[in-house]
């Protein structure tokens, strides 16, 4: 079952776009969480969780969470 995402106001895409993005947020958020565990053993470099981070912060443009 997929989850139900909400375009932000002003945000213009059809709906088997706005799916595949959304598999991308998903996809962004697995690695958000991944990335902050291992930077706490210290197995990923930090540029990891910069560029996690531009990538979540591009996704809050587009969608509501």
């Amino acid at each position: 079952m997929a989850a139900k995402w909400t375009l932000r106001e002003g945000v213009k895409m059809d709906d088997v776009t706005a799916g595949e993005v959304a598999k991308i947020a998903c996809a962004l958020k697995s690695l958000s969480a991944y990335t902050s565990l291992a930077m706490e053993s210290e197995d990923a470099p930090e540029d990891l969780q910069v560029i996690v981070d531009e990538g979540l912060d591009a996704m809050t443009r587009i969608f509501v969470w």
